[in-house]
């Protein structure tokens, strides 16, 4: 799989947005072109850095979403309503649009296609982004290895990737379970994600016992989301009887 060298993770490039889908009500995906762009492994990610007319600068970092492709990525950005970066990504960038970016960056929250281990992966919100350059790798490449997804969103209108993972589990090794964290949606006639089973409540033993692979079968674990979600899942695990340093985590606070 193709990393950068130290010096093309500390370059900025120019990227240039080429596409831009709406994800849910508040992620957006950006498709970018930039060339020069090394390739990168699943899980890493970038820093974006907005530079406006003055001079001022703000600078976030994103995750990568897609699979490993010279000269492009994707990067998914949930919108904040006081952020400097995200407003802009989610709301206002448009094909054409360019701004600085520097990576890949990460090398401990990655995952290897040639790893035999089946895949676990636990998302909370837009936790997804970095998983499911995962799950995309794991079909570039044509792995076998199971891969389960447990993943936690405030309403089933806040998943993220919603019909290409229903897509995914069609026609892989694949299985994903939703956690609904908020109740009153179904009132709201949103409807559940197909083919998948899911609750309505946050993660917790029994719902680990019943989804996630047992810690007999080793599997390559990965969580990613918001700090509490992160935390709560992690001490699940470890009481469950998986090996804490088998456990990869990344989080985020208020700010992505």
């Amino acid at each position: 799989m193709a990393r950068a060298a130290v010096p093309g993770r500390l370059t900025w490039r120019v990227a240039t947005v080429k596409q831009t889908k709406d994800e849910t009500a508040t992620a957006r995906t950006l498709t970018l072109d930039v060339p020069g762009w090394p390739g990168h492994a699943p899980g890493q990610h970038v820093a974006v850095k907005l530079t406006a007319a003055d001079g001022y600068t703000a600078q976030r970092d994103y995750s990568i979403g897609n699979a490993s492709e010279p000269d492009r990525l994707e990067i998914t950005v949930q919108r904040l309503s006081d952020g400097e970066v995200s407003p802009y990504l989610a709301e206002i960038a448009e094909p054409g649009d360019q701004f600085d970016l520097r990576g890949p960056i990460g090398g401990w929250f990655t995952w290897d296609p040639a790893d035999p281990r089946p895949l676990l992966l636990f998302a909370g919100g837009s936790g997804i982004v970095p998983l499911m350059a995962m799950i995309r790798t794991h079909a570039q490449f044509g792995a076998q290895v199971p891969v389960r997804l447990i993943y936690s969103a405030r309403t089933p209108a806040d998943i993220i990737y919603q019909e290409e993972l229903s897509e995914r589990q069609r026609s892989s090794p694949l299985t994903i379970t939703y956690l609904y964290t908020r109740s009153g949606w179904a009132a709201r006639g949103i409807a559940p994600a197909r083919d998948s089973k899911s609750y309505t409540t946050r993660l917790n033993a029994k719902i680990l016992a019943e989804t996630a692979f047992p810690p007999s079968a080793n599997p390559a674990t990965f969580v990613c989301g918001p700090s509490g979600f992160v935390e709560a899942a992690s001490s699940l695990l470890v009481a469950a009887g998986h090996a804490p340093g088998a456990i990869k985590t990344e989080r985020f606070g208020p700010g992505g």
